[in-house]
C-alpha cells in the first residue's frame, strides 16, 4: 500500500513538474494556462521594473570642500561590481544556495523536481529557488516593494502563480545579464540584518574590510546569513550563526571548493566579527556629530521644504555638497560654548553665519553651545536652535533695524537727521499699553507708553547715534511716523520671512486653535488692521525669531539690499553624477541699494566707544569696519547681536529654549544661567560670542570698507 501511495505521489509530482515547465515555456496550457497567463501579464512589466527601479543607496552630505559630514539612508548599501567580490564569497554563496548556478538558465529543473520529491515524500525539506530566482524575490522585497507590505507579502506567498512569475522573470534575466552580473546583483541587494544590505556594506560592517578581501570564513558567515538574516545575526545569535557558518563550510566541501581538512580547521575559529557591533555610519544627521549636526539638519529641512521627497533623499544615493565652512563652523561652536556651558540648564547660545552676495546667500555655519544629539541630560538636543524659530523670548532692540529702514524708505528721516529720544513717551497712535499708561480718550484701553533703559540719553540724537545707543522711545516715535505696515513688511523683506509667517509661539499658524496667539502670523499681529494702527512694541523685538534669518538680514544689508534665501546647498548630484536642480526662491532687491548702504553706515558705530557692543569688540581687539546692532528683551530673558563685515554676516542669540518666566544672568564667559531678575544684554554674551568667533574667522581676510551712504538717505529734514 505504501509503495502504491509513493508511486501516486511520484506520478503527481511528475505531472506537476510538467505543468510548471509548460506554464513557463508555453503560457496557455489547459487549466494551468489561466494561472500562467495571470503571471505572464506582469512578467514583462516586472522584469522592466527590475531594470528601472534602482536599489536604495546612501546619500552623502559633505562640507563646502567635499569632505563628508553625514550619511542619510534607509538601507546601508555600498555598490559593488562583480570583480570587487572575492571568489571565496562567491563560492560560499553558490555552494550553500545554488550549487548548479553556472549550469542552469534561471530555473534549475533538476533541483525543482528533487526538492518537490524530497519535500513531498517526507525527506529533508529543500528549497528549489536558484540564485537568479532569489535575486528576483529579494529585489521585489528589498527594492520595489520596500515600503509596501502587501507587495512584500505577495512576493513571498507560496502560490503557483507567484512561483511561475518569479521563474519566468529569472529566465528573462538570464538572457539579459551574465552570470557574474546576476551573482553580483544578488549580493548587492540581499539583506544582512541591522539595515545592512549588500556584500559591500556587510564586509565593512561585520569585518572592517572590503568585499574583495573577504576570506573563506568571512564569506561563509555572510553566505549563511542570507537565508535568515535575523536568525543568524552573529551578535544576537552567535551559536546559531556559528552552526550556520559551519554548514556552509560543509557545502563548500561537497562542492569541491574547500578541503575537508581546511573546513574542520575553520570550524574551530571564532566568528571574527567586530566586537562592538556593526561598523556602519549613523543613518541620519546624528552621524554628523555634535558640531555639524545642526547644519546637517538644516540641509535636510531645506531640501524637504524645496521639493525633495524624504524617502528619495534617504534612498537616492545623492551627493549633497553644502556651503558649510568646516573651520568657521568650528570657531562658531567654540565661541558659543566658551560663553555658555553646554549643560547650562535652559540656556541656549547660538551663532549663525551667512555669506553676503547679490546672487546667493550661503550659510557658512550653524552652531550652538548645546551638542546636536538625543540626550538632553548631556546637553544635547535635536531642536534646530540656530536656524529654526526657537528663540521664543525675542530679539529685543535688534528689530530697531527694521524701524530705521522703514522710516528712511518712507522719507521720514535720514541717517544724519535728528530724532527725539525722551526718557518717557506716551504714544498718541498706539494703544494696548500697561496699566501704568494713561487711558485712551474713550477709556476703553490704555495708550502705549514706554521709557528708555536708562536716563542717560539726551533728549534728541541722530538716527545713526540712536542705532548705536538704542533708546527705546526714539524708535517707537519713528514707528508712529512711518506706520506699522511699512515697518513689519520691512522685517519680512530684509529677511525675517519664516519668522514673520510664524505665530506668536514660533510655530505654524493654526486658524482652528483656541489660543489667539496661534491663529495669526506675527506679520498680521503686529501690523495695522482696520481701526487699529498696529502694535508699537514690535520695534522692541518681543516675539519668537530665527537666529539664521536675523543673520540673513545683515547679509541682505551688506549685499546692497539684495535678499536671497539662506541656502545651505552648493549643488546636488544623483548616483550617476548628474546635477539635481533645487527649486530655491530667486534673489530679489528688497530695498534700494542706496538705502541699504546708508543703513549700513548708520549701523557702523555700535562697536565703537559709546556703542552697546563696544566692550565685546574691544575685548578681542576688533579693528575692522562692520555693522552691528544689539538687542535685549524685557526682563532680560533673551538677547541678540547681529552684525556683519562686507564678507560675512552673523547673528548670535542667547535665550531660554524651554521658555519660562524670569531672566538670564551673565556672570562672565562660561557662567550664564537662568535667574529671577536678569542682567543679560545683547552687548554681553551674544556680542562676545559673535566677536569671539568672527575675530578668528576673519583673521587673514582683508579689512574691506563699508559702502558709502547715499546722499538721498542722509538727510530729509533740511
Amino acid at each position: 500500500m505504501r509503495k502504491r501511495d509513493g508511486l501516486f505521489k511520484m506520478l503527481g509530482l511528475c505531472l506537476l513538474a510538467g505543468v510548471l515547465v509548460a506554464g513557463i515555456l508555453f503560457p496557455v496550457v489547459g487549466a494551468a494556462g489561466v494561472v500562467s497567463n495571470q503571471a505572464s501579464d506582469t512578467v514583462e512589466s516586472m522584469s522592466s521594473e527590475l531594470a528601472d527601479v534602482p536599489p536604495p543607496l546612501v546619500t552623502t552630505v559633505t562640507d563646502q570642500d567635499g569632505k563628508p559630514i553625514a550619511t542619510l539612508y534607509d538601507q546601508y548599501r555600498i555598490p559593488t561590481a562583480p570583480d570587487q567580490i572575492s571568489d571565496a564569497m562567491k563560492w560560499a554563496l553558490i555552494s550553500v544556495e545554488d550549487r548548479r548556478f553556472y549550469d542552469h538558465h534561471g530555473v534549475d529543473w533538476k533541483g525543482t523536481i528533487r526538492a518537490a520529491i524530497s519535500n513531498t515524500t517526507g525527506g529533508d525539506t529543500q528549497g528549489a529557488s536558484t540564485l537568479t530566482q532569489q535575486y528576483v524575490k529579494n529585489y521585489l522585497i528589498n527594492v520595489i516593494y520596500r515600503n509596501d507590505e502587501v507587495g512584500q507579502q505577495k512576493a513571498q506567498e507560496q502560490t503557483i502563480a507567484r512561483k511561475l512569475k518569479e521563474a519566468r522573470i529569472a529566465i528573462q534575466l538570464e538572457t539579459k545579464m551574465s552570470k557574474e552580473q546576476i551573482l553580483a546583483g544578488y549580493l548587492n541587494v540581499v539583506e544582512f540584518s541591522r539595515r545592512v544590505f549588500g556584500v559591500g556594506a556587510a564586509a565593512q560592517a561585520y569585518f572592517n574590510t572590503t568585499p574583495d578581501k573577504l576570506s573563506v570564513a568571512q564569506g561563509a558567515l555572510l553566505a549563511g546569513m542570507v537565508n535568515n538574516p535575523t536568525q543568524y545575526d552573529p551578535w544576537n545569535h552567535p551559536e546559531k550563526a556559528t552552526e550556520r557558518r559551519n554548514f556552509v563550510f560543509d557545502k563548500m566541501v561537497e562542492n569541491r571548493k574547500l578541503s575537508k581538512e581546511d573546513a574542520e580547521q575553520l570550524k574551530k575559529a571564532p566568528l571574527g566579527v567586530n566586537p562592538e557591533g556593526p561598523n556602519k555610519p549613523a543613518s541620519n544627521c546624528v552621524g554628523a556629530g555634535p558640531e555639524h549636526g545642526f547644519f546637517c539638519q538644516y540641509v535636510e529641512d531645506y531640501l524637504l521644504e524645496h521639493g525633495m521627497d524624504k524617502d528619495d533623499l534617504y534612498t537616492g544615493g545623492y551627493t549633497i555638497r553644502t556651503t558649510m565652512d568646516r573651520a568657521a563652523n568650528h570657531q562658531a561652536k567654540a565661541s558659543a560654548e566658551q560663553q555658555v556651558s553646554q549643560t547650562a540648564d535652559n540656556v541656549a547660545n547660538t551663532l549663525s553665519l551667512v555669506r553676503p552676495g547679490k546672487d546667493r546667500h550661503e550659510v557658512v555655519a550653524l552652531a550652538a553651545n548645546r551638542d546636536y544629539g538625543p540626550d538632553p541630560e548631556q546637553g544635547e538636543t535635536f531642536y534646530a536652535l540656530p536656524s529654526g524659530v526657537y528663540n521664543t523670548g525675542g530679539a529685543g532692540s535688534s528689530y530697531k533695524i527694521f524701524t530705521a529702514a522703514a522710516a528712511m524708505q518712507q522719507r521720514v528721516v535720514g541717517i544724519y537727521d535728528t530724532i527725539p529720544s525722551p526718557s518717557f513717551h506716551v504714544s498718541n497712535v498706539f494703544i494696548g499699553g500697561a496699566d501704568r499708561c494713561p487711558n485712551t480718550a474713550d477709556g476703553t484701553s490704555n495708550l502705549y507708553c514706554l521709557g528708555n533703559a536708562s536716563d542717560t540719553y539726551p533728549p534728541e540724537m541722530t538716527l545713526q547715534t540712536a542705532l548705536q545707543t538704542s533708546p527705546n522711545t526714539a524708535f517707537v516715535i519713528l514707528e508712529e511716523r512711518a506706520g506699522m505696515g511699512p515697518v513689519v513688511n520691512m522685517a519680512s523683506k530684509l529677511g525675517m520671512r519664516e519668522t514673520m509667517a510664524s505665530n506668536l509661539y514660533g510655530g505654524p499658524v493654526d486658524p482652528d486653535s483656541d489660543d489667539p496667539g496661534r491663529t495669526v502670523s506675527q506679520l498680521k499681529h503686529f501690523g495695522p488692521k482696520p481701526n487699529y494702527p498696529g502694535n508699537g512694541s514690535f520695534t522692541l523685538g518681543p516675539a519668537p525669531l530665527s537666529g539664521l534669518e536675523l543673520a540673513n538680514v545683515a547679509a541682505t544689508i551688506m549685499s546692497g539690499g539684495t535678499w536671497c534665501p539662506p541656502t545651505p546647498i552648493k549643488h546636488v548630484v544623483d548616483r550617476e553624477g548628474n546635477p539635481v536642480p533645487i527649486k530655491e526662491a530667486p534673489c530679489e532687491q528688497a530695498v534700494p541699494e542706496g538705502l541699504a548702504n546708508t543703513l549700513a553706515v548708520g549701523m557702523s558705530k555700535d562697536h565703537e566707544p559709546g556703542g552697546t557692543a563696544h566692550a565685546a569688540a574691544a575685548g578681542v581687539g576688533w579693528d575692522r569696519p562692520m555693522i552691528g546692532k544689539t538687542g535685549t528683551t524685557q526682563a532680560n530673558g533673551s538677547a541678540t547681536f547681529v552684525g556683519a563685515t562686507p564678507q560675512l554676516a552673523g547673528a548670535a542669540q542667547v535665550f531660554r529654549p524651554k521658555g519660562g518666566s524670569g531672566g538670564l544672568c551673565d556672570g562672565g564667559p562660561g557662567n550664564v544661567y537662568t535667574c529671577g531678575e536678569g542682567n543679560m544684554f545683547g552687548g554681553k554674551t551674544p556680542a562676545r560670542t559673535w566677536f569671539g568667533a568672527m575675530k578668528n574667522i576673519m583673521a587673514g581676510e582683508p579689512a574691506r570698507p563699508l559702502p558709502p551712504a547715499d546722499p538721498q538717505y542722509e538727510r530729509m529734514n533740511g
